[in-house]
């Protein structure tokens, strides 16, 4: 992995996490942010020393969404002609594309939240599996405030997170939402006093996750994600396939001796990915 910019990495015990670095900017996504966050995903994707994927941040925020500079930068959307507003369909489709990988990664994504997750934040965050907030956090779809509409995710994802009237409230208004708001509508899974408290719940997820199979956590997660789209009579048909094609007695049997004998289970990392 080259030397990143607006990330921290680090892979230990089939965790890799990745911090937000940039507490200065409180956290905001420039065009460096885009670049990296694609990179990091690609290469995780690709190789198999992580089973689980823990996402945090530092500084006051956990991110203040999109970096207000973007807008008058090489990306900013052309609205004068025809043929700069097409382009803005080809330019949202390769950001929403990063997200998006970070939804169809291998591995299950846990994000630790703390502070305010805001605009573009919220994109980011709904492409992950598990939330967890410290009780200073919120969240807010800043895009409404700023006169225009929220363009990487959230408008998609968000719903099929929580009650759409509170979506629609949240996205017409601009309001913050509290962590304890967000618990109770599903959005998070748990609200934690604080940021470090946040970060161990976690990784202690984490840690219960790096020790399953994975390639059934990653078949878990296959199923979930095809069942949330898809009819229930598909998504069991889908789930016969699915389940024959990664069956193991092998890794039943561990997975039953290793409860018996109060041990780790030991079980083969996913193949790595190669290029074509």
């Amino acid at each position: 992995m080259s030397t990143l910019t607006c990330f921290s990495l680090s892979i230990d015990n089939h965790i890799a996490h990745l911090v937000l670095n940039r507490p200065q900017a409180l956290n905001t996504m420039n065009t460096v942010f885009w670049r990296e966050l694609d990179d990091v995903l690609v290469q995780l994707n690709q190789g198999n020393a992580a089973r689980v994927l823990v996402i945090s941040s530092t500084g006051k925020h956990f991110s203040a969404g999109m970096s207000l500079d973007v807008f008058g930068s090489s990306i900013a959307m052309d609205d004068q002609t025809p043929e700069g507003r097409a382009a803005i369909v080809d330019m949202l489709a390769s950001l929403q594309a990063t997200f998006t990988r970070l939804e169809d990664l291998r591995i299950p994504v846990i994000v630790a939240l703390h502070g305010g997750c805001i605009g573009g934040a919220v994109d980011f965050v709904t492409a992950a599996c598990l939330r967890y907030a410290s009780a200073d956090s919120f969240f807010c779809i800043q895009e409404i405030n700023i006169g225009m509409v929220a363009d990487v995710g959230t408008l998609q994802r968000l719903p099929k997170l929580m009650p759409m009237a509170v979506v629609k409230e949240l996205a017409y208004t601009g309001r913050r939402l509290s962590a304890e708001k967000a618990l109770q509508h599903g959005l998070v899974n748990d609200v934690l006093p604080d940021a470090a408290s946040t970060l161990a719940a976690a990784l202690q997820a984490a840690q219960e996750i790096a020790s399953k199979p994975p390639v059934a956590i990653w078949g878990t997660k296959q199923a979930l994600h095809y069942a949330r789209d898809h009819s229930t009579a598909d998504a069991l048909k889908q789930m016969g396939w699915l389940q024959s094609g990664i069956w193991s007695n092998a890794h039943v049997q561990e997975a039953i001796r290793a409860f018996q004998e109060k041990r780790a289970g030991a079980f083969p990392e996913l193949t790595k990915l190669t290029n074509f």
